[in-house]
């Protein structure tokens, strides 16, 4: 009987694959409970809860994202990511062993520890461009080469220089480098809430959220791309990652505009536009609230507050968008028989874990208790009501067991790509410092833009979108913030402005062509060309690159200057978004047909300037504009 031909390499790929696959669920679930116990415990001393989570990560990444996977020279890699594990495990072993010497002593750097240091980093910069892209290594590569020969450089952008051991005492032997406040945050406060969003979702959030959001806004013009909306921001203000959250929701919500006939270039913009608008939604903000509140020096529920009066105008501008084209162009609404009924969108046992887990963060922020703990509660609510609810239907302590085991993986994943990323944005942090680049960069804006601090805003929105193109959001904000923002601080604005100004161009970056991450997985789902899906997000994201620049308008947007203030600035950024998202979606006007978008903008103009007369004004012409709206081709 003849017998069938085995390929070595198949069978040795796959038994890799499922001994990676098992191991890196070991791992994560020891992450989850590191994670877990120092939330509810209490973080271990600086330098040993830093260097334990840099290892634990790094043995993560390398099981996630192995060298030469499906190779012929697998082998190979395995040895590669074995030396890159240990080389920085025995960084790890050997600054916890020396932590005290470390911080009290602030030894001299000797060959061991550049060897030591300088190889971590090596491994945390191959592993960021495994796990995120080749840009974001050369940039904080090239920010530690600056270190190094900055002083061959003339002018204001040179230093004095420093040797290979002063920079190892900075990035290696310090709690300023490899072992950073980022690494903090990103060990405690981020960790602990990235594990309370994956432990939601996998408990039945995500469904509730889609059904909430076909309820909501299936049944009117547009549906199909309301739901979009709605689901993804929901999503994205748990998920953290506009690329993750697309090619979640987008594998539900493009194919349900398309089989709507929803021109594929639109759908695919709704879905990256929508999924973008998440970073900037609380309670995560793409993680970068946690690291603001800590560059910013003020706390995260102060960030989490200001947040969300500008998160509510930029859904409402994108929302009021995809209102008008559907209107105009005919998009249609969902079939009432395709909607689930609200019974089943408020499902008691998928509601319960969600319902629990606010309960959960609500005890933690009236009791007073740090972030970390806060979270911990929020995750014990989350888990509690889950099993309770599942052993009540039926369900056993397995199934319970396999959910919870795929929330701790996929929240140990979300950890370690962010964790990557922010020990190596820990080193660029380290190094603008120590070279004061940022002081340089800070007087050459300064100096072109001549004082005004619109030409300085305009000046830096571009360089934010630039410096942030195809990185995370995170990652993104942490560059950014930390060589641009000292430009408008230093105009007398203030800092939670500043950077969260930052944070939306370095967030809009995502979808800022020619390097639009998002765009690009969102026109492959959509099966549409990524210049065309392009063009759509910016139209219905209009918004969104606007809206910062109210920031400047109207600090009463961010919770500033009192009742009167506040009132003021959510009134007039109501009328400045809707006029802006009449123009995005050319919207035109009976009396004015060939002038209409001159309109929008005079009233975009009018909603900007202060006092209370001139946003009046802007409100009374916007409604009496809608009240005569001109018919149109269908056209999208």
């Amino acid at each position: 009987m003849a017998t069938q031909d085995i390929d070595p390499d198949v069978t040795t790929g796959e038994t890799d694959t499922s001994l990676r696959m098992r191991a890196a669920e070991a791992i994560a679930v020891g992450i989850g409970l590191f994670v877990f116990y120092t939330s509810f415990f209490g973080a271990f001393e600086t330098l040993i809860q830093r260097a334990s989570f840099v290892g634990l990560i790094v043995i993560m990444a390398v099981l996630l994202y192995p060298t030469g996977q499906g190779k012929r020279w697998r082998a190979l890699g395995i040895v590669v990511d074995l030396a890159m594990a240990g080389w920085v495990i025995a960084s790890a072993v050997y600054v916890v062993a020396n932590f005290e010497r470390i911080m009290v002593d602030l030894p001299f750097a000797e060959p061991v520890d550049a060897w030591l240091g300088f190889g971590t980093l090596i491994v945390i910069l191959e592993l960021a461009r495994r796990t995120a892209s080749l840009v974001f290594p050369i940039i904080v590569g090239g920010m530690v080469a600056y270190a190094f020969f900055g002083d061959a450089i003339p002018g204001a952008l040179g230093h004095r220089g420093f040797d290979i051991y002063y920079i190892t005492e900075v990035i290696f032997l310090s709690d300023r480098g490899l072992w950073g406040m980022l690494v903090s945050i990103a060990s405690t406060t981020l960790a602990a809430f990235i594990l309370f969003g994956a432990l939601l979702l996998h408990t039945g959030a995500g469904q509730t959220f889609f059904d909430l959001s076909a309820r909501a806004g299936g049944a009117s013009p547009g549906g199909a791309a309301k739901i979009a909306t709605i689901a993804s921001g929901l999503f994205g203000s748990i998920s953290g990652s506009s690329v993750a959250n697309i090619a979640t929701t987008g594998n539900f919500t493009i194919p349900l505009m398309k089989r709507l006939r929803y021109p594929a270039p639109f759908a695919g913009g709704v879905e990256a536009v929508a999924s973008t608008g998440g970073q900037l939604a609380p309670p995560i903000m793409g993680t970068a609230a946690f690291v603001m509140a800590e560059l910013v020096g003020v706390n995260y529920w102060t960030i989490a507050a200001v947040a969300f009066m500008p998160a509510f105008l930029f859904y409402l501008g994108v929302f009021t968008t995809i209102h008008l084209i559907a209107k105009r162009t005919s998009l249609g609404q969902v079939d009432a028989t395709d909607l689930p009924d609200w019974k089943a969108a408020l499902n008691w046992q998928r509601l319960a874990p969600i319902l629990a887990g606010i309960a959960g963060l609500a005890w933690g922020i009236w009791n007073g208790n740090s972030i970390q703990l806060t979270a911990c509660f929020g995750m014990i609510g989350i888990i509690v009501a889950y099993s309770v609810g599942t052993l009540a239907s039926g369900g056993t302590w397995s199934d319970i067991a396999r959910t919870l085991l795929r929330a701790f993986r996929d929240g140990g994943k979300g950890v370690v790509i962010v964790g990557i990323l922010l020990v190596a944005a820990q080193v660029f942090v380290a190094m603008v410092n120590l070279t004061g680049v940022g002081i340089a960069v800070t007087s050459q804006i300064i100096g072109v833009a001549g004082g005004n601090i619109w030409a300085i805003a305009s000046i830096m929105a571009v360089v934010c979108l630039i410096a942030g193109m195809g990185l995370p959001t995170s990652a993104a904000y942490v560059l950014v913030a930390a060589v641009f923002a000292p430009v408008l601080i230093q105009q007398g604005l203030d800092p939670v402005m500043v950077h969260l100004f930052v944070l939306y161009y370095a967030a809009l970056s995502v979808i800022t062509p020619p390097v639009c991450v998002a765009v690009f997985v969102s026109s492959t789902i959509a099966q549409a060309p990524w210049t065309r899906v392009a063009r759509d997000t910016l139209r219905l994201g209009g918004v969104g690159y606007a809206l910062p620049m109210l920031f400047i308008a109207y600090p009463g947007l961010l919770l500033q200057g009192g009742p009167e203030a506040i009132a003021h600035a959510a009134f007039s950024g109501i009328v400045f978004v809707i006029s802006v998202a009449a123009l995005s979606a050319n919207q035109q006007v009976a009396v004015l047909r060939y002038a209409s978008a001159l309109l929008w903008i005079a009233v975009a103009v009018l909603a900007l300037l202060p006092g209370w007369t001139a946003s009046i004004i802007a409100a009374v012409i916007l409604i009496a504009a809608f009240r005569w709206p001109a018919p149109l081709p269908k056209a999208a």
